[in-house]
């Protein structure tokens, strides 16, 4: 919560813009207090009314909201009550506020007011911003946007609240709290001591992974963890070799970097690896390629390896659901096979737990380690200590494990409902790859082409099924890799069998009755 700096009157310093999200709003009041007057003529009262009708008008405090008692809101502002008293009696005869006597000032239920009444005749100040900066405002947004998903919303990435390990996690941060340290203070940045040995033996017993506890580094997220790896191994204008299509935040990670993009396509041995150019860094889901599914060759796996030593290349190798494998074992990991050690494992508990607890760990070569705890430390100085606390006893006590295996066979369940779901909708008119394993399918619909994904999109979703197009995970330069036909990236982590057979069946319906032919 913030106040905007477009009240007239003020003469606002150059860097208020970075001040926004710093404060909390009555800091934000106290400190528009100490702004020179470009006029001198505005009172206190006055400044502190204007300062309130802007948070009103910004929603800080939205209809029905109670403000601070007189007696409060002057201590956190420090002036007397009288001037906050005269503030809220000018905003009450104003209509901002309803005063009773003995109840703290309400915000009136029916109020509403446009915002661009607070900014008339304010001109915005110039925006400086670095090149990095430029790059990135000038990056498309792929949010996926809310869906009105009455009946499904097949959004990848979401997990099903009630799979949450809620008791487990709950009694582990219990435990995390009572073990009172002697002092608070600031954590290793490459992550907890227990937290990295557990995580050791983890990925040796899930994933047959090889490493020491010095070379985990516990990121807030993968995302993170991929933000550290490009800037540390990549300069601007260098070349980074990435799948088409891919994860579009990999790519976006990249593009603000300043990086060369090299797109390659996949198919149903992952990344194409033959006549590879040299480039510094390459990004790469092998284990299960997002979002097509496909699992990355041994013999590939070995040309991408020869190649990174060759050019003297990183390759990051982003785990992002290894655990979920259905008919098989889960693949073995391409760091096992890197001898050379120019592999960067990127794993993650966003699709085994939450992604909203983002926590993800990074596995490095033991040379750059270094360079990465340093790096970790000068972006949050570590991440969040209860959570990795808590992490470390679901680890050591074998229950991470054991809620691997529930959501996994639950997760295999939601899938056989969704397949079995399509086949009957669809039968020939649907082809689905990337179901081998994951927490998505990609369906292609050969009935339609490609020019008709939008129409489609726009369709099921009016109809009340949230449906994610595959065209923005292409690299738009790529034209030769796109395909024929409209392709949905299906995630069915967050629903249960009903909902997803009622998703299908209402995305049949809308397709049955759209016209191929327009």
């Amino acid at each position: 919560m913030y106040i905007r700096a477009s009240l007239s009157g003020w003469s606002f310093p150059e860097n208020w813009s970075s001040l926004n999200g710093q404060f909390s709003p009555f800091q934000l009041v106290q400190l528009m207090l100490t702004i020179p007057q470009a006029d001198g003529t505005k009172t206190v009262v006055s400044r502190i009314s204007e300062a309130l009708k802007a948070q009103i008008a910004e929603g800080v405090y939205p209809p029905g909201a109670r403000l601070p008692s007189s007696r409060a809101l002057a201590t956190e502002l420090g002036v007397s009550r009288t001037t906050v008293t005269a503030a809220y009696d000018q905003l009450a005869a104003e209509g901002y506020l309803e005063a009773r006597q003995g109840a703290r000032p309400q915000v009136p239920n029916g109020l509403r007011i446009a915002r661009s009444e607070m900014r008339q005749g304010v001109e915005a100040p110039p925006t400086h911003l670095s090149d990095f900066g430029q790059r990135l405002v000038g990056l498309p947004m792929h949010h996926r946007p809310e869906t009105d998903a009455r009946v499904a919303d097949f959004r990848y990435g979401d997990l099903a609240v009630s799979d949450f390990p809620t008791l487990t996690w709950k009694r582990a941060v219990d435990a995390a709290i009572l073990r009172r340290p002697s002092r608070l203070q600031y954590g290793d940045p490459s992550g907890s001591p227990d937290l990295r040995a557990a995580l050791q033996g983890y990925l040796w017993r899930a994933r047959g992974l090889r490493c020491d506890p010095d070379q985990i580094i516990v990121v807030n997220g993968s995302q993170q963890g991929l933000d550290l790896c490009v800037r540390l191994l990549l300069n601007p204008g260098e070349p980074a070799v990435i799948e088409s299509p891919c994860y579009a935040a990999a790519r976006d990670v990249l593009l603000a970097m300043g990086a060369q993009l090299i797109p390659r396509a996949v198919d149903l041995e992952g990344m194409r690896t033959e006549r590879l150019p040299p480039a510094r860094l390459a990004y790469l889901t092998p284990s299960h390629q997002f979002p097509l599914g496909g699992v990355m060759s041994v013999s590939r796996r070995q040309e991408l390896l020869a190649w990174a030593r060759g050019c003297g290349a990183y390759v990051i190798e982003d785990d992002y659901d290894g655990e979920y494998r259905y008919d098989v074992a889960p693949i073995p990991t391409l760091q096992t096979l890197d001898g050379a050690e120019t592999v960067i494992y990127l794993g993650t508990v966003s699709k085994t737990l939450s992604p909203a607890l983002r926590l993800g760990y990074l596995v490095v070569p033991r040379a750059l380690s270094p360079a990465f705890r340093a790096a970790k430390r000068l972006a949050d100085r570590h991440t969040p200590g209860l959570e990795q606390d808590a992490l470390t006893h679901l680890i050591a006590s074998g229950a991470y494990e054991r809620h691997v295996r529930r959501v996994r066979r639950r997760n295999g369940e939601r899938r056989g409902a969704l397949l079995a779901a399509l086949q009957t909708q669809f039968r020939e008119e649907v082809r689905v790859v990337g179901a081998e394993a994951g927490l998505h399918i990609v369906a292609w619909f050969t009935r339609f082409s490609m020019g008709q994904e939008a129409m489609l999109v726009a369709a099921v979703r009016a109809a009340g099924v949230g449906v994610y197009p595959i065209t923005p995970l292409y690299d738009p330069r790529s034209i030769s890799d796109r395909p024929d036909h409209p392709g949905f990236v299906m995630g069915y982590a967050s629903l249960n069998d009903s909902d997803i057979t009622r998703g299908v069946e209402r995305l049949a319906a809308v397709f049955h009755t759209a016209d191929p032919t327009h």
